[in-house]
């Protein structure tokens, strides 16, 4: 048995995995003792051969992370990192580390699902873009604020503007609420939709279009162009990982 973790900015997610299907446990919040946390969350989990671990979190967190699963599991965390090539995905990026690993290993779940083009709009702490040709070349992407991030963003730096959760999102807003959220939100649907088209002539065709992060059943709706929901990407990435290095390949594992 594998333990696969997604150590995010806000969250980590993990998983058991068989070799053939997930397991996918409840994500724990940053926000409490990780340790802890943890602890409870593996209490019945089976005896582990490795544990894979795409993380983007502070080095405190990756610290503790590490500390659990070798009490817990008696195990040592292997970190994966981008790498020029894994999986059948070729990264756009001349300094190949520079890439989120988390975009990495996404991307590689995607290919191993479909060998398609397609762009992946993944909105967490951030909105970030990238877009994978049928063959596996990625061909980069862009980095922006999500729609929440760019909320807080505007109500940090302004004194008379407030934002309610509760706001609408419209194309036209007659409240100050209603304009706030709508606004961020709209601005994220149309990057996502620029970069596709923006793809979609530099391939000649027309790209699928995946969205992925804990946002993404909100942005779906705002999109002129059809979208799937593709949940666990990192973890599934993982698991595709994992299956190449027992099958004896190379896999990015610092």
């Amino acid at each position: 048995m594998n333990l696969l973790v997604d150590l995010g900015n806000t969250r980590l997610k993990w998983a058991l995995h068989d070799g053939v299907g997930l397991q996918v446990g409840t994500p724990v919040d940053h926000s409490r003792p990780l340790a802890q946390e943890l602890a409870a969350a593996w209490r019945g989990a089976p005896p582990l051969r490795r544990a894979l671990v795409a993380s983007v979190g502070r080095p405190r967190l990756e610290a503790e992370l590490v500390q659990a699963v070798r009490t817990r599991f008696g195990v040592e965390p292997e970190f994966v990192a981008s790498a020029a090539e894994a999986c059948g995905v070729r990264s756009a990026y001349a300094r190949p580390e520079k890439l989120g690993v988390d975009r990495f290993v996404a991307l590689i779940a995607l290919h191993a699902q479909r060998a398609e083009a397609v762009v992946l709009a993944s909105v967490g702490t951030a909105l970030v873009l990238d877009a994978l040709d049928a063959g596996g070349r990625h061909l980069g992407g862009l980095i922006a604020p999500s729609p929440v991030l760019m909320q807080q963003a505007l109500l940090g730096a302004t004194a008379r503007v407030s934002a309610s959760d509760a706001a609408r999102i419209v194309e036209i807003a007659d409240d100050t609420e209603d304009a706030v959220r709508s606004g961020c939100w709209l601005a994220a649907a149309s990057l996502v939709e620029r970069f596709h088209s923006r793809i979609a002539a530099y391939l000649d065709a027309e790209p699928a279009l995946a969205l992925a992060g804990g946002a993404a059943g909100e942005l779906a709706p705002l999109l002129s162009r059809p979208a799937r929901i593709e949940p666990d990407l990192v973890l599934r990435g993982l698991a595709r990982l994992a299956g190449v290095a027992a099958a004896g390949g190379e896999s990015p594992v610092e």
